[in-house]
């Protein structure tokens, strides 16, 4: 292994992550048709329907009944950045906050002392299939946050800086910037009580896709810095300092040095996440996130005495409006559409 290399390894459903990162799902579904409440407009018999992660078909229903995705569940000590490459993600939580949004829509949501959402994928072509691609990534919070307001944003897809890059052969790498810095340009503000609120964490979350050929430089940063390369799709490998590495593999890159990554013959697609660790104790259990094992049963606690405010809407898998388009309400009642 070459000293910017630290480790390679395959990559499945759940990625290997270091902090300040949790987890980073793929989510690749080929959704078909929809039908007259947005779900799937074909036969479910022989899924495990309320806890399907088959595949059948090219989809999964996931925890949704009726609507493929993720009805009403809580969250505490952490944060959900999801990506949407392709289709549409629902949303709605217990405080009031609601919103539709997809293709190249970017949603960071705070849970902090605790919320429940929804993460619905509405079926809303009826005409034609649903294709959905998404990445949901967990971010941790330090201790100091951990009990912030819950809060949400939307980073819309007009708004999200993309940066191009095209050689002497005429060869081009796309990076979609996320969080963080890249070169002299800054990613849009995440949530306020984000890690990656403050530049000297050093949060980075970058989308790339390299052109046969192509080459993505990544910065030098800091000898403390976590960094991870993700090269998630593509049929030739990629080359890191001499070393050729196929797709489905997490490469983990030494933080303090620049990384020079040329392509191979076909298109790659890769997602880099890297950030200063937080260096606290982590202690998870299902969708809770704290600091001890003492913190994880406080939370169930709370959430069964509370139900973290509530669940305000009419089901436990709403969805909106097959004619809606992308909005966001937020709990001040404020509304942004697109």
């Amino acid at each position: 292994m070459s000293k910017k290399i630290k480790a390679i390894e395959k990559i499945g459903f759940q990625w290997g992550m270091d902090s300040p990162f949790l987890a980073c799902m793929h989510h690749k579904d080929q959704f078909p048709a929809g039908n007259e409440v947005q779900g799937p407009a074909v036969s479910l018999a022989g899924r495990n329907m309320g806890n399907d992660f088959s595949g059948k078909d090219g989809f999964s229903m996931y925890h949704g009944e009726k609507v493929p995705g993720f009805p009403v569940h809580p969250h505490r000590g952490f944060e959900t950045v999801t990506v949407v490459l392709e289709g549409i993600v629902d949303h709605f939580d217990s405080k009031g906050a609601e919103g539709r949004y997809g293709n190249g829509d970017v949603q960071w949501l705070t849970t902090g002392a605790g919320c429940q959402h929804v993460e619905m994928f509405p079926l809303i072509h009826q005409d034609q299939e649903n294709p959905l691609e998404l990445f949901q990534i967990w971010l941790n919070l330090p201790a100091k946050s951990k009990f912030a307001d819950p809060d949400y944003k939307m980073l819309w897809a007009e708004e999200i800086p993309v940066i191009r890059h095209t050689s002497e052969k005429g060869k081009t790498a796309t990076i979609r910037l996320i969080a963080g810095k890249y070169e002299d340009k800054k990613s849009l503000e995440p949530t306020k009580n984000s890690w990656a609120a403050k530049e000297e964490n050093h949060v980075g979350i970058q989308l790339v896709i390299l052109e046969p050929e192509a080459e993505f430089q990544i910065a030098a940063g800091s000898k403390t810095l976590n960094r991870n390369l993700y090269f998630y799709k593509g049929s030739s490998s990629i080359t890191i300092d001499g070393r050729d590495i196929d797709p489905s593999t997490r490469i983990k890159l030494s933080g303090e040095d620049e990384i020079t990554v040329v392509n191979g013959d076909t298109t790659s697609y890769l997602l880099l996440l890297e950030g200063e660790p937080i260096n606290e104790p982590v202690a998870q259990f299902g969708p809770f996130v704290m600091n001890s094992e003492q913190e994880i049963r406080k939370a169930y606690e709370d959430y069964q005495r509370t139900q973290f405010g509530g669940w305000p809407w009419h089901d436990d898998e709403p969805v909106h409006e097959r004619e809606m388009g992308r909005f966001a309400r937020y709990p001040d009642g404020s509304v942004v559409k697109k």
